[in-house]
């Protein structure tokens, strides 16, 4: 069977066309014009038909057998391996604010589950009331359930759960459940859990920088304790016990306030982007050298981090995302350690 009258790619499409291959095969395996154990062409004379790169047509073919949707024989070629991951399953992602790192997360998650899934994506806002209803609205809907559990007090305090979230996350059978970012939940039993150890993680990462850390006077970490979406204390454990062990001057501020003194030697660690944007601007009003002068850590990296050369600490979104994704396609169960990393770039 020639498998090309059923490929299409559209030369105007802004979608990658390696991105389109993979679409397009999934598609055609959904509608059963692709059979189990059928060959495909090879790599080769799939980039002859559509006049592609042979790159391009690999990375197709890569992700198509990561996912399992076909395999290679040595010597024979390439074939559909099986058609049962392709069933539609229907998945709710609860998100407890839009940040862009937790857009990160779910467009990993919608990139690596493919078009075998329909995801909504919900935002609760840390309000335990809303995600209630949104829990009992939806209890029986959904194959599985993606929650990010991160909760706020009445005094804007960082709360990881209360009682009535627990009981409400429990009525869900546990093999619809998928815990994400932050496992103090304490779930019994056999389920996804994708996590970042958040003291443990950010003690871990300042070792890794000690020794340009450690040629700075003071230590300031600027950590929002009146944030709409207040952050884990478990940061503020990570950052003293790492100050303590190493014998480091440190303060903890709330906020970074207009016309803070700054003095030269000071190192900041930033966890709000309006805490980082107010501090680099007043760097440069007092003419200090950001990365000499004064040092500049952010908590959480972006692609706009990257371009202003931000040194960060951060956990691996991309892959906190796809590893979600690619235990529900495999069944599995179970824990995993989503990397955080220390990037050093310009700023200290």
């Amino acid at each position: 069977m020639d498998i090309f009258k059923f490929i299409k790619i559209d030369e105007n499409s802004r979608i990658p066309k390696y991105r389109q291959i993979v679409d397009s095969m999934i598609y055609n395996v959904s509608l059963g014009n692709l059979k189990m154990d059928q060959k495909i062409p090879s790599i080769n004379r799939f980039s002859e038909e559509f006049y592609l790169s042979r790159d391009t047509v690999e990375k197709a073919y890569n992700i198509l057998k990561e996912r399992k949707i076909i395999t290679s024989i040595r010597g024979k070629g390439y074939y559909i391996n099986r058609t049962q991951l392709l069933s539609k399953i229907n998945i709710l992602f609860l998100v407890n604010k839009l940040s862009s790192y937790k857009l990160q997360t779910y467009n990993s998650f919608i990139n690596a589950i493919g078009t075998n899934a329909h995801t909504d994506l919900h935002i609760y806002h840390c309000d335990e009331s809303l995600f209630l209803n949104l829990m009992e609205k939806h209890k029986s809907t959904y194959d599985y359930y993606v929650i990010m559990p991160h909760f706020k007090t009445e005094d804007l305090k960082h709360i990881s759960f209360t009682e009535p979230v627990v009981n409400a996350i429990k009525k869900i059978p546990k093999q619809k459940l998928v815990i994400l970012d932050n496992i103090k939940l304490n779930m019994d039993g056999e389920i996804v859990e994708i996590y970042q150890d958040f003291e443990n993680d950010i003690y871990n990462a300042l070792k890794k920088g000690l020794t340009k850390i450690s040629t700075y006077q003071k230590l300031i970490l600027i950590y929002p304790d009146k944030a709409v979406y207040p952050f884990p204390r478990r940061i503020l454990h990570g950052f003293r016990k790492f100050c303590v062990e190493f014998n480091l001057n440190f303060e903890i501020l709330s906020e970074v306030y207009d016309e803070m003194i700054l003095k030269k030697g000071d190192l900041f660690i930033t966890i709000e982007e309006s805490d980082l944007v107010n501090l680099v601007k007043q760097i440069r009003d007092d003419e200090y050298i950001m990365g000499k002068d004064i040092g500049v850590i952010s908590y959480n990296d972006t692609p706009l981090k990257e371009l202003l050369g931000i040194t960060v600490m951060s956990t691996d979104f991309k892959v906190m995302g796809a590893s979600a994704a690619q235990m529900i396609l495999d069944k599995k169960k179970g824990k995993f350690k989503v990397p955080f990393n220390f990037i050093d770039r310009n700023s200290i």
